[in-house]
């Protein structure tokens, strides 16, 4: 189980806190621009790397528009983590980048 943000609630929050921010779109995709501090977790890695992220923290996973990004939301709400899947993803961001 997972829930859901849009892009402009994500902004908000990020605005306002420290996000655990997992990006997991694939390496080249990352390194063309992130939202800063965003920790770098690509889906096809996902299931060798996801025991990297802390339990009992909330985490929002983020993508190009939405698509993988829900498939590792449900991924690592299944392992048990607290999960927030950011709709619209980098397409939607207006923030910085990094």
């Amino acid at each position: 189980m997972y829930r859901s943000v849009s892009i402009n609630e994500f902004e908000q929050k990020q605005k306002r806190e420290a996000l655990s921010i997992v990006d997991v779109r694939e390496a080249d995709e990352f390194q063309a621009g992130h939202i800063p501090g965003a920790e770098s977790m690509p889906l096809s890695q996902l299931g060798q790397a996801y025991d990297q992220l802390e339990k009992g923290k909330e985490h929002y996973v983020i993508c190009l528009s939405g698509g993988r990004s829900s498939m590792a939301s449900d991924f690592l709400g299944k392992q048990g983590y607290d999960i927030v899947n950011v709709m619209g993803g980098m397409s939607a961001w207006r923030g910085d980048i990094e």
